[in-house]
């Protein structure tokens, strides 16, 4: 049967809530500006937790806006750059399933529509409130004929449009767990990459904390091959908040403790170490899906390079134990999540790599010994990959090569190339 995605605008889609700025836009002047956002912005809490129906929190915040086309432009140009960050890096998921998508919100179309349609989400597949102006182009209200401006305004719509085949809901708030409460949707996908509302999270079917994780769970093309909140992040020590925000606000698992205890070791696929914190060569052996380390200070006979070598686990740390590099070393383990970069590292080659479209890139980290390029590219021969960026540095100890490939190719690729002698570790980027 054909699937269907019902996907939320407001803290879904987008970061914000698009009421909450078009107020902060249109009375940025107001003497009492402190005031109205708090109303608004409790307004719309009680409507999406359930606690006031949709309908009077949605025409109490109208009230409130003092708003008009002029503001309503200034809203979409904030509003596209606050898209929500697994969204935008999963276009071509909306290219590829453009007729599946809908965009079905409580908010307005004279933000939404220009948002979204840049995602080749197609304008009959978006549905939400219409607002009502004057002359002057000033807010006076809304369509209140309009289902989704009314209590279970989602429910009444799906009802009407009434979709033949597998229905999927992904949203933040209560008029999004209605869809699944009335039966009409297979599972309820409760998004917490913006907030997570705990009256709602108990209800869903599935808690996703970003668009990465709905498409890995689906088996729907997806931009990264795993999902970052999926990567169990551990913070060990005393290490200051604004570096553990760095990693917190990219999307990882975060998990913050006093010592790297040992019901983590064999699952953690960060650490990252105030100074002065250390790591047993027993606890760093059995890491095996630890990825890389970051140490804040100089982490010489804190944590043995060679062992951590070996395993193919990335080291950054600062060797200076200049505090004002907090930021420093959390970004450098995000960009080797993220890209394969190694740059600055302590035991790996150095290599900074460009961004790449379109294709696939493969880390493969072995002992640098004669042969294994032939290898690996024999690999790609074999299956007629197209490769469309090669990247190699050595050390003493190991190989790190990067290969960015089409995107199509056999699992059976994957296989091969974890199975070349010497291979140390081996992992798809995206």
């Amino acid at each position: 049967m054909k699937n269907f995605y019902i996907i939320d605008f407001d803290s879904t889609f987008t970061q914000v809530e698009a009421l909450d700025e078009l107020v902060r836009i249109s009375l940025s002047d107001h003497p009492d500006r402190e005031e109205i956002y708090k109303k608004i912005e409790d307004l719309t809490n009680a409507a999406m937790e359930g606690r006031l129906s949709f309908r009077e929190s949605l025409t109490q915040r109208v009230q409130l806006l003092h708003a008009n086309q002029e503001h309503l432009k200034q809203l979409v140009s904030r509003l596209k750059k606050k898209v929500s960050a697994s969204f935008s890096r999963n276009r071509e998921f909306f290219k590829q399933h453009a007729d599946e998508v809908l965009i079905v919100s409580g908010g307005f179309k004279e933000f939404i529509t220009p948002v979204v349609l840049p995602f080749d989400i197609k304008i009959e597949n978006i549905y939400a409130n219409t607002f009502t102006f004057d002359e002057e182009g000033n807010i006076t209200g809304y369509d209140q004929e309009n289902p989704l401006s009314q209590e279970g305004g989602k429910v009444k719509l799906l009802k009407q449009l009434q979709l033949e085949g597998n229905i999927y809901g992904i949203g933040d708030g209560y008029s999004d767990f209605q869809l699944k409460e009335s039966g009409l949707i297979q599972k309820f996908y409760a998004f917490t990459e913006n907030i997570a509302r705990q009256s709602i999270l108990e209800k869903a079917d599935h808690i996703t904390p970003s668009f990465d994780e709905f498409l890995y769970v689906n088996k729907l093309p997806q931009a990264i091959s795993y999902p970052k909140n999926r990567i169990l992040c551990l913070i060990v020590g005393d290490v200051p908040e604004e570096a553990i925000q760095v990693l917190k606000k990219d999307g990882f698992s975060i998990r913050h403790k006093e010592t790297f205890e040992d019901k983590y070791v064999g699952d953690v696929g960060m650490v990252l170490l105030a100074d002065g914190e250390k790591i047993s060569d027993a606890k760093l052996l059995k890491a095996i899906k630890l990825k890389t380390i970051g140490y804040l200070g100089n982490s010489k006979n804190k944590i043995s390079h060679d062992i951590a070598t070996e395993m193919g686990i990335v080291i950054f740390d600062d060797q200076k134990q200049n505090p004002r590099n907090a930021k420093f070393i959390p970004k450098r383990m995000a960009d080797f999540i993220n890209k394969g970069d190694t740059y600055m590292s302590s035991n790996f080659p150095n290599l900074q790599l460009p961004k790449v479209g379109n294709a696939h890139r493969l880390i493969h980290i072995h002992k640098n010994i004669p042969g294994i390029m032939a290898q690996i590219n024999k690999v790609y021969a074999n299956h007629n990959i197209n490769i469309s960026g090669q990247f190699l540095m050595t050390n003493e100890q190991i190989g790190y090569a990067i290969t960015d490939v089409s995107a199509r190719y056999d699992k059976q690729v994957l296989k091969e190339l974890k199975e070349i002698d010497q291979t140390i570790k081996f992992r798809i980027l995206f």
